[in-house]
């Protein structure tokens, strides 16, 4: 279905050094980027443009609206986005969203990977020392750092920072204009190598999804419709809320299987019962 094609990442951020490569050795497509699209206009991470729909939403945008603008029937993009982690609150996450979209074929595959690996951090600071700390803590200068007049609504924004000679500069100018200064880290992906990371795996986890076909009628991207619970408890047999199986469906012809005992297991734990530990 994709061997041979053109495929367009839509980025403008860099993210093809670490999408292409493996694309194009597991597909046989020929990767190609285009700056006829601007994906910041979308949102931006750093608040000059609010991201107005959720990650998904936007996900799928950036692929149609890389299609409306070049043409091209085969896209991938990737939609990142930070905050506190879903299920450990106390530590922040980084979540990312990639999707393959074949207009040709009216297919669309996503993968979703988060991640506790991300230096995503921010804080108002008043002096240089305060200012080397956060650095330091933030992986600065292999990650880059955002400066900027106030959290929001701010007048003054200096993104792509790399160097503590710029850093210092820019606190400096705006110390003195405003009083205070808001220091963040840039989470655009060429900044942000650890974020690079993650994307790097949620690609090979795409392609996972994107070569498990659909044993009805052989199409790309047979993947998880729901998990359902029910896996017994060891001690008392009791349903437990512990993932006994998944079901598979096709985004074509709906073609559904039950994959039974996913994590390997054929019993739970008296732990997780709510009949044994309630």
């Amino acid at each position: 279905m994709f061997q041979g094609r053109n495929l367009l990442i839509a980025t403008k951020h860099q993210k093809e050094t670490v999408i292409a490569p493996i694309v194009e050795q597991n597909l046989g497509v020929y990767c190609f980027t285009s700056d006829v699209f601007d994906t910041d206009c979308l949102g931006t991470f750093s608040g000059e443009i609010e991201r107005k729909d959720d990650a998904l939403t936007t996900l799928r945008l950036k692929c149609i609206e890389a299609n409306r603008l070049t043409n091209c029937d085969l896209i991938i993009a990737s939609e990142g986005s930070f905050g506190a982690h879903p299920s450990i609150f106390f530590a922040n996450a980084d979540e990312e969203l990639l999707m393959i979209k074949d207009f040709k074929n009216d297919l669309e595959i996503v993968t979703r990977e988060i991640s506790l690996d991300t230096n995503f951090n921010a804080k108002k600071i008043s002096s240089k020392s305060d200012l080397l700390d956060f650095a330091q803590k933030t992986k600065f200068p292999s990650h880059a750092l955002i400066i900027k007049s106030s959290e929001k609504k701010f007048k003054k924004i200096v993104k792509g920072i790399t160097s503590e000679k710029k850093l210092f500069e820019n606190f400096e100018m705006l110390i003195t204009e405003f009083g205070c200064v808001y220091v963040e880290t840039d989470m655009q992906a060429m900044f942000n190598p650890t974020r690079m990371k993650v994307i790097e795996l949620a690609t090979h986890n795409l392609l996972i999804k994107v070569n498990k076909k659909c044993p009805n009628c052989n199409t790309p991207g047979f993947d998880i419709l729901k998990a359902n619970d029910g896996l017994p408890c060891k001690n008392c047999c009791f349903p437990t809320r512990s993932t006994l199986s998944y079901t598979y469906q096709c985004k074509k012809c709906y073609h559904q299987e039950e994959e039974f005992y996913p994590r390997k297991i054929k019993w739970e734990e008296p732990t997780y019962c709510d009949n044994c530990n309630p």
